[in-house]
Parts: structure tokens; sequence; C-alpha cells
């Protein structure tokens, strides 16, 4: 299929973006940049960590998005007392027939909201991890597929680290997409002031619903991706790894780990997702850039010495954009 056609085949698939994004501005004001990235974990089957202060609309916005695709939601506040059987469900005896019978948790939704997801201990932590990794549970000595398609999205709030457990690395990559979350513009907070004011709640209409979603994914497959645009990933994904032979020596002892393959991954199915709520059946470099920094901020770890002259994951990144060749 050639560009052109899929192209054509892409703007027929992507009508619904309009009328879903239509359906959230009625609860959210602003917030565009969370709502797409959210968005693009959807479309490229990719869970996403949302980290912001209180009040940012994250909850809220999670769950209108789940309203318009008329999806399972399930929504779990994460705490240091929680237990993995919480999650993902429990045998339970039967006194009438000696028997166990499994009672699944929350997690079998299409779509589930970890909210403060750092506040719960490490078993809870490993039995998500199984979830969004295998998408599938284990419960006894049985294993049960999670519903298709199956969504982790992810809160944190940056600020309040009491009685917070810091998820594991491992964790942390299995996220496609790490958002970094901000207040809204003057005018967006007047809107928001003013439309809550009212208390009156607005109504979501279903605009499509999984099915679509899973139709949806194989059009972002088949978005077409030129070879340099690839090379061109892989370079900035390795410059993580040794900024030095990029010509990045100001980051030289400035990075202690890159970013894993998964990176690539990601940034390749991001990319195209991207390209897809822009109508386009193929990808630019500008799709790259743009998704970048959100594949691979929680990607960078840097040095205590990066830290001590208070470099950022982001500033890192945005070097390494600057100075990798565009194709």
């Amino acid at each position: 299929m050639d560009v052109k056609a899929i192209t054509e085949m892409v703007r027929q698939e992507s009508r619904f973006i309009a009328d879903l994004l239509r359906e959230i501005d009625k609860v959210i004001v602003g917030q565009r940049y969370m709502i797409e990235r959210l968005l693009i974990g959807l479309l490229s089957d990719g869970h996403v960590l949302v980290e912001g202060v209180p009040g940012l609309a994250k909850t809220t916005a999670v769950k209108t998005l789940s309203q318009a695709i008329q999806t399972q939601f399930q929504r779990i506040q994460f705490t240091p007392d929680l237990l993995p059987a919480d999650l993902i469900g429990t045998q339970i005896y039967q006194p009438k027939t000696s028997e166990f019978t499994v009672r699944k948790g929350p997690v079998f939704t299409n779509i589930l909201l970890a909210d403060e997801i750092n506040r719960a201990p490490a078993k809870v932590q490993s039995a998500l991890l199984e979830a969004m990794q295998e998408k599938q549970v284990s419960i006894g000595d049985q294993t049960f597929q999670l519903p298709k398609p199956f969504l982790v999205l992810a809160t944190q709030n940056p600020i309040e680290q009491e009685g917070t457990y810091p998820l594991p690395e491992a964790q942390v990559d299995r996220f496609m997409l790490k958002l970094s979350v901000t207040y809204p513009a003057k005018a967006e907070e007047l809107s928001i002031m003013r439309r809550m004011a009212t208390g009156q709640a607005a109504e979501i209409h279903g605009v499509i619903d999984p099915k679509d979603i899973l139709k949806a994914r194989e059009a972002v497959s088949s978005i077409y991706m030129d070879e340099k645009i690839e090379a061109y990933i892989v370079d900035v994904v390795f410059a993580t790894r040794d900024p030095k032979s990029f010509g990045l020596a100001e980051l030289e002892g400035m990075i202690q780990y890159g970013a894993s393959p998964r990176a690539s991954i990601y940034l390749n199915r991001a990319a195209r997702a991207h390209a897809f709520l822009q109508g386009r059946g193929y990808v630019t470099p500008q799709d790259v850039k743009t998704i970048g920094f959100d594949v691979l901020r929680h990607r960078v770890i840097l040095t205590y010495e990066a830290e001590a002259e208070e470099m950022s994951p982001d500033a890192a990144i945005k070097k390494i954009f600057d100075r990798i060749e565009v194709p």
C-alpha cells in the first residue's frame, strides 16, 4: 500500500478523534497535551504515567475518556495498606462445595486508573507489573487473560513524598509515556472556575467502543515510517547511552543510565500514533521530536553531578534532540 492510500485510510479511521475531543472538552478545559498523550497511549497500546500536583484534572480526564469510549473503567486509590488481592482478586472458599472459587479484582477492566501509584508497597507493584507487561493475571494456580484493550493510566504527585514507595525501574520502564502536567493558563483557569461554579455536570456521550480502538490500532501500525526516521530514533536512544560519541561531551558523566531498547520500540509506536492523530499516513521527524520527551524522560537516569548542577532529564533530552541530525 502506498503512502497516499495509507493516508486516505488513516483519515477515514481517525474521523472519530474530533468527536472524541469534543466530548472531552465538555468537561476538561485546556490540558490538550495530556488528552492527546492519553489517546496516543490508547492507540499504541502503551501505559501512561501522569505526574502533576493535585487538582489538574488528571483523574477527571481519564474518567471522561473512558465514558466517551464506552468502555469499562475502574479507579483504584493506591494506599500503603493495599494488598495484591485488592487489585487482582483472590480465591474464596465455598463451604457448601468445599471448593475455592475465584473472585476477580478491579484490574479486570479496559482502562485502569491507578491513583497515586507510588503509595502502594512492592507486592502490589509486582502484581500490577504482570498485568501491565503480560496482559494477564495469576490468581492461585490459574492464569486469566485481561480484556482488550487494557490500559493502565497511573498518577503520582511530585511534591509530597512522605509515605511513598519509589517505583522500581523495571516498572517505570513499562510505561510507554510519562507526562509532566502543569498548571492551566490564566484564561483556562477563569473558564474552569466559571464552569465549575454552576455545579452542573456535563453529559458525556459515547462516541466509539473498544472494537473501534482495536481497529484504529491496526491503522496506526500500518502507518509508513521511512528507514531514515527509524535510524534517527535509534541514534537518539543511543545518544542517551553514549553521548560523547554523538558529540555531546557536555553530557559525559551526567547520564548514569541511558534509555532501554523499549525506548526505541515505544518511540516508533508513539510517533505513528501521533501521525494518526494528525490524520497522516506517514511519520515525520517532528512526530518523533514532539513525543520524544514523554517517551524518554523516565528512562534517562541522571548522575548526582547532574542533579547538583540542577540538570533535569528534559534538559538532557533537549540537548540530544538539538544535536542529532534530523533526516
